[in-house]
């Protein structure tokens, strides 16, 4: 006997299929994973179509096709799904010991979850608690289960943990040209030194996500007359990919193309992950860099040339993209080439990271005559 339907359930009456109607993802029987492996902190909600006997009691499940099922995992970037399961263990966890259900029972979901949220209001910052309320959210549409996130109960909470217990918001801050000489200067003549010298170049001139760099592989890079283009094959933001381009820079010191040249040549890079592994003895591996790996390059970097962030603006890999974006407001680059080329879909995302850039430059205060 299944203990928990997820999908849809269709009655069979007579030879014919009566009305559909959706079912909650969740029965408390044999506590099954949202994977179907049994395990309560399973990751992802499978698709499938159970049958209603005519007497109404068998069910009998009707796997989803391979096919779909895979196209479905590809919609989302692999860092995204890996921290929705994180979310959604976690959303498990606290139900199993508060005695509730995530899908199931007579009791709406606003109410659990709202009491969730409530339950981290001290502890976790508002980012993580919007990013788990997303990962239930996208559980509760792949189960066809009901999910208000304007309901009171989950808006009002959420504000009332943000007055309760506002904190400064943290901000990676703005690596512009002069630091991004600095880092490329810190970095050694070794094959190590050649990796990260066009890591951090090709990451800032493509205004990259950690990622982002770390997924490029040898066939998203093709030279050209000018430069060269890069495929970013996925995205947090576009599952699709896109192609951008990365001109000669005026500079031989800070030129990305030619800096990447160097390390594909040195590595012998034919084929496989650009961004590789570099071990003890200076040799090159097969395996893709770890994107924590890009912060750790980073911060031996910082260290190496004297950078020191703050509490509110620490330096990590994301200065990159948020310098990318502030040099190029800075010299004058249009909202549009900019959100074209970081692959941005919201305005006031991208105009996040001017309204920083403009703190100084087009302050008021420097006309008040002090």
């Amino acid at each position: 006997m299944l203990s928990r339907v997820d999908g849809i359930l269709t009655q069979e009456q007579g030879g014919r299929t009566g009305a559909i109607r959706p079912v909650l993802a969740w029965f408390a029987e044999a506590g099954k994973g949202m994977d179907g492996s049994g395990d309560p902190d399973g990751d992802l909600v499978p698709f499938r179509t159970l049958v209603l006997d005519d007497d109404g009691a068998t069910l009998v499940p009707r796997p989803a096709s391979e096919r779909a099922r895979q196209f479905r995992a590809q919609a989302d970037a692999p860092a995204t799904l890996r921290a929705y399961a994180a979310d959604w263990r976690h959303f498990g966890r606290w139900c199993r010991e508060h005695g509730q259900q995530p899908f199931g029972g007579s009791a709406p979901l606003e109410p659990v979850v709202g009491d969730y949220l409530a339950s981290l209001g001290t502890t976790q910052a508002m980012s993580t608690l919007r990013r788990r309320v997303a990962a239930i959210v996208r559980q509760a549409r792949l189960a066809r289960v009901a999910f208000d996130t304007k309901s009171p109960e989950i808006r009002e909470v959420l504000r009332g943990i943000g007055h309760a217990h506002r904190r400064d918001p943290r901000q990676a801050a703005a690596l512009t040209t002069p630091e991004i000489q600095k880092l490329v200067r810190a970095c050694g003549p070794d094959l190590a030194g050649l990796r990260d010298r066009a890591l951090i170049l090709v990451g800032f001139a493509g205004a990259l996500r950690r990622s982002e760099l770390v997924a490029l592989a040898r066939r998203h890079v093709q030279w050209t007359a000018r430069g060269m283009t890069l495929r970013i094959a996925r995205s947090k933001t576009d599952s699709e990919g896109k192609d951008i381009g990365i001109p000669l820079g005026r500079h031989a010191e800070t030129c990305p193309v030619t800096h990447l040249r160097r390390w594909v040549a040195a590595a012998g890079i034919e084929d496989g992950a650009l961004f590789r592994r570099v071990d003890r003895w200076g040799k090159a591996g097969a395996r893709p860099m770890n994107p924590d790996s890009v912060r750790l390059v980073l911060a031996r970097l910082a260290a190496a040339a004297g950078m020191v962030g703050t509490p509110l603006e620490p330096i990590s890999p994301h200065g990159l993209r948020a310098g990318f974006i502030t040099t190029a407001y800075g010299n004058g680059v249009s909202d549009e080439r900019i959100m074209e080329h970081t692959r941005q879909k919201s305005l006031e995302t991208m105009r996040g990271y001017v309204r920083r850039a403009r703190l100084d430059r087009d302050s008021p205060a420097g006309n008040v005559g002090l």
